[in-house]
């Protein structure tokens, strides 16, 4: 088997080693029958490397969806994401979030004077997480030393150590219940501004709304009504949309607002992350196996 590994004019060697260590042998791309891209994301260039022997292709990130709608993602060759790569760490920034939240850290860290105590405890507060994927499953394991009760949306039908499990289409369910409704879903046409103002007239009025997904996913302008006006406690954003937000955006100014510029997945781990991928994919395409993360055409992700 060989494989060809696009990472611009350099390879990268975290993953040259991992196809390696996979059984693979990196090769130029005319002689390749799989390639792992890291390349610019733009559908044209890969669009371009698809030659008729390549038969799968490795994609460096969990979220694909300016590949699907340019509709590069297709059944032959078979396209895989880094999905689920980057669950635990992503996972452990959403708990980061949600904690510094409820002891009212974007409060107390913009003051510049002593104000009263208006912390709470998290311990025991109720989680919704909608997208139960590889974030979703690792944050309900770190959540349960804190004894919160999650509500899981899947359409997998399961989710262990959830209270609830409900499908896609009734995600608006749990918002009522949840004393944090963090966002861990795949940005696809069908989910694309899935949090808006009817979906925060549901929330509670101390809830908080945590993306660690795609910004796409919320609107943002309902999401400035919504916190301005005091409908929803606060939100604890990774990503936002615009992204990058841009220097005077509301959000920035807003004290129930706390924001992470895309940083939930550190590098390092990142790419541990991508190269665990890259070299179990590479093995189980030599073996003929089941590929991890593997991309439907049809959903987007």
């Amino acid at each position: 088997m060989s494989v060809a590994v696009h990472v611009g004019p350099e390879p990268v060697p975290a993953l040259v080693e991992a196809v390696r260590r996979g059984g693979g042998r990196v090769v130029p791309l005319e002689e390749a029958e799989a390639l792992v891209y890291y390349g610019s994301g733009d559908p044209g260039e890969l669009r371009g490397m698809l030659g008729e022997r390549i038969r799968w292709v490795q994609l460096p990130s969990a979220g694909v969806e300016r590949l699907a709608a340019a509709g590069v993602i297709t059944d032959e060759p078979v396209f895989t994401a880094a999905t689920g790569s980057y669950g635990p760490q992503v996972a452990e920034h959403a708990l980061a979030l949600m904690l510094a939240a409820a002891r009212e850290l974007p409060r107390y860290a913009r003051a510049t004077s002593w104000s009263p105590n208006g912390s709470a405890v998290f311990a025991g507060s109720t989680v919704a997480i909608v997208g139960h994927g590889g974030i979703g499953r690792a944050l309900v394991r770190l959540l349960e030393p804190f004894g919160c009760p999650v509500i899981a949306v899947t359409d997998r039908g399961d989710a262990p150590g959830a209270a609830r499990i409900l499908p896609r289409d009734r995600f608006r369910e749990a918002l009522p219940e949840a004393d944090y409704v963090v966002v861990a879903a795949p940005l696809t046409p069908r989910t694309r501004g899935m949090f808006g103002a009817r979906e925060f007239a549901l929330m509670r009025p101390g809830a908080w709304l945590v993306n660690v997904a795609r910004g796409g996913l919320v609107v943002t302008a309902d999401l400035v009504d919504a916190l301005r006006e005091g409908r929803i406690g606060g939100a604890a954003l990774d990503v936002t949309d615009p992204e990058p937000l841009p220097d005077g955006h509301p959000l920035w100014t807003l004290d129930n607002v706390l924001i992470t510029p895309h940083t939930a997945n550190p590098r390092a781990a990142y790419w541990r992350g991508l190269a665990e991928r890259v070299e179990d994919n590479v093995r189980r395409f030599a073996e003929g196996a089941p590929l991890e993360g593997r991309v439907s055409p049809s959903e987007g992700f």
